[in-house]
């Protein structure tokens, strides 16, 4: 790899802009990798996007821990405030049911509400 040593990375940019290669870094909060048996998921990460070819190449580093397959984090499912009282307002019902309802349609205000006013 010495000769890879005097490269200026400018030049080394234009050189894979010629080739038709473009990387970009992805502003990520988790990857999660599902495996039959366990989901592998990095927390942290650093992810950069390199396409080729009209191919994608992810490169992951971060954090990793494993767990049971499925099981999601709370942190991942926050719902925001203003969502919550959105289906509160609209269908009169107590936080707790609204909250819940929320989670059962991934976090999704019109779901959630249309779920309260059909049960």
């Amino acid at each position: 790899m010495s000769g890879m040593k005097g490269i200026n990375p400018r030049q080394m940019k234009q050189a894979m802009k010629k080739m038709g290669i473009t990387n970009a870094s992805i502003n990520a909060i988790e990857v999660i990798i599902r495996c039959p048996d366990k989901d592998i998921v990095i927390s942290d990460p650093d992810v950069n996007a390199m396409t080729m070819q009209g191919s994608t190449t992810y490169q992951i580093s971060g954090i990793v821990s494993e767990r049971a397959p499925g099981k999601v984090s709370d942190d991942i499912l926050s719902i925001p405030e203003e969502d919550i009282e959105l289906v509160i307002s609209q269908t009169q019902c107590d936080r707790e049911k609204a909250i819940e309802a929320l989670e059962a349609c991934g976090g999704q205000p019109a779901e959630a509400i249309l779920k309260i006013m059909t049960e």
